[in-house]
């Protein structure tokens, strides 16, 4: 037999059954997030290699137009005509000559891409990393 318990005035609060039923929409909300907000952080970290590289070949090309018959590219070149990396950002170049050199950007391990680097040629074709 069920007792229904009427509210004495100046009673004021939630039922059990409200609780509940918020706990669960909040449970639900949660469900739906938290495996999207892991593919925004990858996406951001992909948006974040791919840009250090396009950064790193602007630096290369205003290099080259202010010495143009550079011997040897490195890092710290790249960063006196102006490149900064980004935080957990990996940049390397292997460079031939002016005609003929790759930039590549590598990103932490623990960001969890498919693939993990960026890389840009001389001409400025980017092969992007990806989630």
């Amino acid at each position: 037999m069920f007792y229904w318990v009427e509210k004495q005035r100046n009673q004021k609060g939630f039922t059990l059954i409200e609780l509940m039923i918020v706990v669960a929409i909040i449970g639900i909300l949660a469900a739906i997030a938290i495996p999207q907000f892991s593919q925004y952080r990858k996406r951001g970290y992909v948006a974040t290699l791919n840009s250090d590289a396009k950064n790193a070949f602007s630096a290369s090309a205003a290099l080259i137009a202010d010495n143009p018959a550079l011997a040897a590219m490195a890092l710290a070149d790249l960063t006196g005509a102006g490149y900064t990396a980004s935080s957990g950002v990996t940049t390397t170049v292997a460079f031939v000559s002016t005609s003929s050199y790759v930039i590549t950007c590598t990103g932490t391990v623990g960001w969890g891409l498919t693939t993990n680097t960026a890389t840009i040629t001389q001409d400025g074709v980017l092969t992007p990393a990806a989630p």
